[in-house]
């Protein structure tokens, strides 16, 4: 099987794909040329800079494309139409814990870069200007701070700034059950109470615009390292440059530069209360490496043995699909056609199968199916009556 990672992957991984017998291409392809290629490809692995919408999709299921998966290395899935691919048959899995620990120490370091001013700083001293008075800053041991999404790195970011011995207040509509965040009702009372603001959630929907930065305090900092959609720039670069909150921190923003040296324009970089860094969260060597290997593990598990963990548009157990199931065990003889056996069997009852699970005994097998019936004796005679078959119990 072929696979294609777009938005590159590290070697580690390709060479773990290769030994498990995949291809594995690299070569960067624009969206024309994906139109073209991707239905050649049983996988496609991208990141954030890799669009894969509708018309993508479907150009490589259509006819005879072969697309099966799509792993997105990292948490956010906003760059997938998950609601195509499920339509077109194909799985979207993510790697959600490679870049955790990496986005978490990101937000932590823009919350001390903007509270303490240390690019202000080193910036005019890097200009040859000895300032001291100027750049007086706060810290953030004491403050509270509220995160607005307290998923993976939600929780990641709390527990460091915990270890600062800051209060850590949030809403998310999900909540942790060990979880070091204060739960508050609503966002606009974490927005009421926090002292620095951080954005973690993904980039559905504007979350800060101007009524929601006139509710934070005047004293209070934003920090972003999320999704650009979450903040509204314009009314940010008011809020900031009229002093209606002291400071923020960005790492993504409402348009970024779709290939690295292309230049990058925003007003907010006139003004000297804001920290800017080019969508820098998840970009460590050890990130990459986990988020690397993590994406190729999942997606050689689906290729190989049809395992669903990890996906994101379809339930990654039976269990998830939230329908009344039940099992049966049967014990058989391990020769060809069994299956088809039971899946006939199946059929004549009119039962539907929703998976089955099958594991090697000493010359027997013991599969297990998970069906949307209620087992019957009926059901039970019927398997017994199949030759091979040993034992049938539910």
């Amino acid at each position: 099987m072929r696979i294609l990672a777009n938005d590159g992957l590290v070697d580690e991984a390709v060479n773990f794909l290769r030994r498990e017998g995949f291809s594995v291409d690299t070569e960067k392809r624009d969206y024309e040329d994906l139109l073209g290629d991707l239905p050649d490809f049983d996988a496609l692995l991208v990141r954030s800079a890799t669009k894969v919408n509708r018309e993508l999709i479907e150009a490589a299921t259509t006819k005879r494309g072969k697309l099966k998966i799509i792993g997105r290395g990292g948490v956010g899935t906003d760059n997938i139409d998950l609601q195509a691919a499920k339509e077109c048959g194909v799985v979207v899995k993510f790697a959600p814990h490679g870049n955790i620990n990496a986005t978490a120490e990101h937000v932590i370091g823009l919350m001390f870069a903007i509270a303490r001013k240390v690019p202000f700083a080193h910036h005019t001293l890097k200009s040859g200007i000895w300032h001291k008075a100027r750049f007086k800053g706060v810290e953030l041991q004491g403050k509270t701070l509220g995160l607005i999404g307290c998923g993976r790195i939600g929780q990641a970011v709390a527990n460091k700034a915990k270890d600062l011995d800051m209060k850590v207040i949030g809403f998310d509509m999900q909540r942790w059950m060990d979880s070091e965040v204060d739960y508050m009702d609503s966002m606009e009372e974490v927005l009421d109470h926090a002292d620095f603001v951080s954005i973690n959630t993904g980039g559905a929907h504007t979350l800060i615009r101007e009524p929601e930065l006139e509710r934070m305090k005047s004293s209070a900092f934003l920090i972003n390292a999320s999704r650009g959609v979450n903040v509204e720039e314009d009314a940010l670069y008011y809020a900031l440059k009229n002093g209606r909150i002291a400071g923020a921190a960005l790492d993504c923003y409402e348009k970024e530069p779709k290939r690295e040296g292309e230049p990058f324009t925003s007003k907010l970089a006139e003004l000297d209360n804001i920290v800017l860094s080019a969508h820098l969260g998840a970009s460590t060597a050890n990130a990459a490496r986990k988020t690397g290997m993590e994406i190729a593990d999942v997606v050689s598990k689906y290729l190989k043995y049809g395992d669903f963990r990890q996906s994101v548009n379809v339930g990654q157990t039976v269990i998830d699909e939230g329908i009344d199931l039940y099992t049966i065990f049967i014990t058989h003889e391990d020769k060809p056609g069994m299956f088809g056996k039971f899946g006939t069997a199946f059929g004549d009852l009119g039962v539907n199968i929703q998976e089955n699970n099958s594991r090697r005994l000493d010359g027997l097998a013991q599969t297990i199916y998970t069906i949307q019936e209620k087992p019957t004796s009926e059901m039970q005679e019927k398997l017994l009556e199949i030759d091979g078959v040993r034992r049938v119990v539910y």
